[in-house]
């Protein structure tokens, strides 16, 4: 009997250690399989900042940008002398249309060192703060029409046919990428409306003009010499047009250039019935945009009538066809006047 009692504590004794075994191993399982599953989660944590984490960070300011690129080194050195440096380093954001030093070496001669001079530092950031936006604009935020600049003043923007222009600029190589905005290089330097070369015994000087609010029309109305263009613009019914937004750059034909027109040809146009071929005539005469004689070059230019006229720049000056510019750059607030001495007539008259 004592016999049989021990061999059942041997059993006891042997089934409790088996089950004490087995809660052991399996909860070693369980704190192995935990252990697994937060390594993996460790990991997979890790993977996904890496792949977060794959595309660097635009480091540079547009100032930084334009420091490291040698064709900027000529606007790199006009933005230390207009102190806007710190400006361009901040955080912004900005759009910049960035001129290569070939734009600057297209003003007129003299200009760059003149806009260099610390006199003149005022009307150096007036220039360069004209080639700021506020935002980040990449080209396919860019849309066709006024757009505000640092400056103040509005540069005109046209998207056509996926190319970009600014003013007479046009921008040959867009979105570079900047942490404070966005670079669009540009191939001519853009010139501020309001602002104009001045001599003086001294030297030439940039100078702030204050800005134009007489109109093409007022203009002519007010000058003795337009009495028969204006007489011509109010018979074609073109008063409102050429005193509207525009801008519109025109020919405009002084009293003597009408009068040397074969005889009887003005009395025609001015008669009621013939108002569409006046209006023609005088369309012929105006091109869209605000060119200055700068601006010019030579080549066929559109005009609002539809056909182009032969605009000639030598060492001679600016000729339009036949006739020449006898006065350019009489500056309006919807554009600019250029007196030439012949009329313009479009192509069958």
């Amino acid at each position: 009997m004592k016999l049989t009692q021990f061999s059942k504590s041997v059993r006891s004794i042997g089934l409790m250690a088996l089950l004490s075994l087995m809660v052991s191993v399996t909860a070693t399982a369980c704190t192995n399989t935990g252990d697994n599953k937060a390594d993996n989660k460790t990991e997979s944590s890790k993977t996904q900042t890496t792949s977060m984490s794959a595309k660097p960070a635009q480091s540079g300011t547009i100032v930084d940008i334009a420091i490291d690129n040698p064709s900027f080194s000529t606007l790199v050195t006009a933005v230390k002398a207009a102190g806007l440096a710190d400006t361009l380093s901040g955080k912004g954001p900005f759009t910049l249309f960035a001129p290569t030093n070939e734009a600057f070496a297209a003003l007129p001669k003299g200009t760059l060192e003149t806009l260099l001079k610390p006199e003149n530092k005022d009307a150096l950031r007036k220039v360069l703060t004209y080639h700021v936006v506020s935002g980040d604009l990449m080209a396919k935020d860019l849309r066709s029409g006024k757009v505000p600049t640092v400056a103040g003043t509005t540069v005109a923007v046209e998207v056509k046919n996926q190319k970009v222009s600014v003013n007479d600029a046009s921008v040959v190589k867009p979105d570079i990428d900047a942490n404070n905005g966005v670079i669009h290089v540009i191939d001519r330097v853009l010139l501020p409306p309001d602002l104009a070369l001045v001599k003086s015994p001294a030297a030439t000087v940039m100078a702030a003009k204050p800005a134009q609010t007489k109109t093409i029309v007022d203009i002519a109305i007010g000058n003795p010499d337009f009495s028969t263009l204006v007489t011509a613009v109010k018979a074609a019914g073109l008063v409102e047009t050429l005193s509207g937004k525009g801008p519109f750059t025109l020919f405009a034909p002084t009293n003597e250039a009408f009068a040397a027109l074969p005889k009887g040809t003005l009395e025609k146009l001015l008669k009621p019935e013939n108002r569409d071929l006046l209006k023609k005539v005088l369309t012929y005469h105006v091109v869209s945009g605000d060119l200055m004689a700068k601006d010019l070059r030579s080549g066929k230019v559109a005009t609002l009538e539809g056909n182009s006229v032969a605009v000639k720049v030598d060492g001679h000056g600016v000729s339009v066809n036949s006739s020449s510019v006898v006065k350019a750059d009489v500056d309006t607030s919807n554009g600019v006047i250029h007196v030439i001495d012949k009329v313009l007539l479009p192509p069958g008259l």
